[in-house]
C-alpha cells in the first residue's frame, strides 16, 4: 500500500518549511528526501524506492512502521478522549502508564512527569534539580557536568549539554552552568593507553573536575549510557558505576539520558539497570516509549527526591513547569499498547537479534576506510577514518557519512549519516535475513564511496588493508 505524495511537496518545502537543523545558505529554501509511507522495517521514498529504514526513524520506531494495533488506539482514544488541561485535570491514561514505567524502572524511581519529546525531557530533569536544591536551600548548586560526545536536545537548557562537533558553532547557551568533561570514546583513547586505564583516567577526571570546583556548586551529572547522536560510544566496562558512586559520595544527582536506549533499544524497558547495574537519581526517555507513532517523553523520578521535598520547611514552594501537552491522553493510550507490544513480542527477539547485528556489521572493518565498528544492542556506528595509524575522522571530506547514505539510499537502505560516521539502528523487529541484506548494501555503499573519494583524490587505501575481525558476538546481557 503508498500513500499517494503530492506532486508538489518539494517545491511547496523550499518554499515554505523550514527543516531541522538547517545551514545559512539554505535555510528555509531547502527540501529533503521525501518519505511516502512506512511498512515493518521499510519506508517508501517520493520517488517509489522501497528502503530499509536504517535509523527507525531518529532511533524511534522501535515496533516497525504500520501496527494497526497503535493506529487504532490513536483512533479510539481520540474518540473518547483527546485533550484535557493537566494545570487542574487528569487522564487515566497517563496514570497507568506512569505506573507501568515506574514498574519497569531500577532503584527507588517511582513517579513519572511526563513531557512532548527528548528535550523537552532533559530539561524537565534539569529544571526539578534546579528546584529541589532551592528548596533545601543550596541555590549555588547548579552546575551541570556533561561531556564531549553528548547530546541531550534542542531546546535552550538541553542544548547547552551538548558536546559534538559543530553543535554549538553558532548557537548560544547557558555556558555558565555546564562543566565539559572528556569524551568516553575507548576509540580515541590516548595512543597506547589499555582501556582500563583509559577508564582510570575518565573517572580520576571526574572526581578532580568534582573536588576542584567543589561538590556543593554542583547539582547534576547528566550522561547518556551508550552516546547516541555523538557516534554509538560504548563507554568502557565499570566506568559509569563507578561515576555514579563519586555523584552518590558528593550529593550529585545522577540523570541517565534514556531518550535513545529505553524502550528496547537495548533489548530492555530501561538500560540503565538491566544493561548498566545503574539506578540513577532521574532517567529521561522518549522516541521508543510510543515508537514514534506519537510525541511523547518524560521524566522517572526517585522516591528519596520526592519525600525530601515533602519535608521541608518550604510546603508552599511551586514546582513552576509543565507543558500544555503535559500527559497527553492520546500519546499516553498509545504508549500502553507500544509498551505491550514490547513486552509480549519485541524485546526478546531484540536481545536474541543483536548479537547478529553486532558480528555482520563488525565484518565491515576490513574496508580500508572504515577505522571501527562499535556498539551494543540495536544501535551501530560506522566510524570512517583516512587511516587507522592517526583515526582521522576524514578531514579532507567531512562528509564521507553523507556520500555513503546516498550511495546506500539508490540501492535501497536509509542510512544516518553523522559527519564521517554512519549509524544504523533499525527498527526492532529486523530478521536476520533483514539485517544480511542491510550490511551487503552498507558494504557496497562504503565501497561505492571509496571509489569515489580515490577518483577525487581526497583519499588513498592503504597499502595492506586490516584483517576482518573474527565475527563472534560481543557479550550481551539477557
Amino acid at each position: 500500500m503508498n500513500a499517494e505524495v503530492p506532486e508538489n511537496a518539494v517545491e511547496t518545502a523550499r518554499r515554505h518549511l523550514v527543516q531541522p537543523w538547517p545551514v545559512a545558505s539554505t535555510v528555509g529554501a531547502e527540501a529533503r528526501a521525501l518519505i511516502g509511507d512506512g511498512d515493518g522495517i521499510y519506508i517508501t521514498d517520493g520517488e517509489g524506492k522501497r528502503l530499509i529504514d536504517g535509523p527507525a526513524g531518529m532511533w524511534c520506531t522501535n515496533v516497525g512502521h504500520r501496527r494497526e494495533e497503535l493506529a487504532r488506539v490513536l483512533y479510539d482514544q481520540a474518540m473518547q478522549l483527546s485533550y484535557n488541561t493537566p494545570w487542574y485535570t487528569m487522564n487515566a491514561p497517563s496514570a497507568e502508564l506512569a505506573r507501568r514505567i515506574a514498574a519497569a524502572a531500577p532503584g527507588d524511581l517511582s513517579h513519572v512527569f511526563f513531557t512532548t519529546g527528548g528535550s523537552s525531557a532533559v530539561e524537565t530533569a534539569l529544571r526539578f534539580m534546579q528546584f529541589y536544591n532551592n528548596v533545601r536551600g543550596r541555590p549555588e548548586k547548579k552546575l551541570i557536568l556533561s561531556r564531549g560526545g553528548a547530546y541531550h536536545g534542542s531546546t535552550y537548557l538541553a542544548a547547552s549539554l551538548n558536546g559534538r562537533p559543530r553543535d554549538r558553532d553558532w548557537m548560544d547557551g547557558a555556558d555558565e552552568l555546564v562543566v565539559k568533561l572528556s569524551s568516553p570514546d575507548p576509540f580515541r583513547r590516548p595512543v597506547g593507553m589499555e582501556v582500563g586505564a583509559f577508564a582510570d583516567m575518565l573517572v580520576e577526571e571526574f572526581r578532580s573536575r568534582v573536588e576542584a570546583i567543589g561538590a556543593s556548586r554542583i547539582g547534576a551529572f547528566v550522561g547518556e549510557p551508550v552516546q547516541a547522536s555523538g557516534g554509538v560510544i560504548v563507554p568502557p566496562d565499570g566506568y559509569l558505576q563507578r561515576i555514579r558512586e563519586i555523584c552518590r559520595e558528593n550529593d550529585i544527582l545522577y540523570i541517565s539520558d534514556e531518550v535513545v536506549t529505553a524502550f528496547g533499544r537495548l533489548g530492555h524497558v530501561f538500560a540503565s539497570g538491566d544493561v548498566f547495574g545503574l539506578d540513577p537519581d532521574m532517567i529521561t526517555f522518549a522516541k521508543g516509549v510510543t515508537s514514534g507513532y506519537f510525541p511523547l517523553g518524560g521524566v522517572v523520578i526517585s522516591e528519596r527526591l520526592l519525600q525530601e521535598l515533602r519535608r521541608s520547611n518550604h510546603p508552599d514552594a511551586m514546582f513552576a513547569h509543565g507543558l500544555t501537552y503535559t500527559s497527553h491522553p492520546i500519546g499516553c493510550a498509545l504508549a500502553l499498547k507500544n509498551l505491550d507490544i514490547l513486552e509480549d513480542e519485541v524485546l526478546a527477539h531484540a536481545r536474541a537479534v543483536a548479537p547478529y547485528f553486532q558480528a555482520q556489521l563488525k565484518s565491515l572493518e576490513d574496508l580500508p576506510l572504515v577505522g571501527e565498528v562499535r556498539g551494543l544492542g540495536l544501535m551501530a556506528c560506522v566510524d570512517c577514518v583516512a587511516d587507522r595509524e592517526s583515526k582521522n575522522p576524514l578531514q579532507l571530506d567531512r562528509a564521507v557519512g553523507a556520500r555513503i547514505d546516498a550511495h546506500c539510499h539508490e540501492l535501497g537502505l536509509l542510512v544516518r549519516p553523522l559527519i564521517n560516521m554512519c549509524v544504523m539502528s533499525p527498527p526492532l523487529v529486523i530478521t536476520r535475513e533483514q539485517i544480511d541484506t542491510m550490511v551487503v548494501i552498507l558494504r557496497e555503499g562504503i565501497s561505492r564511496t571509496m571509489e569515489d573519494l580515490r577518483r577525487e583524490g581526497l583519499w588513498q587505501a592503504e597499502v595492506q588493508p586490516s584483517p576482518p575481525p573474527p565475527l563472534s558476538p560481543p557479550p550481551w546481557p539477557q
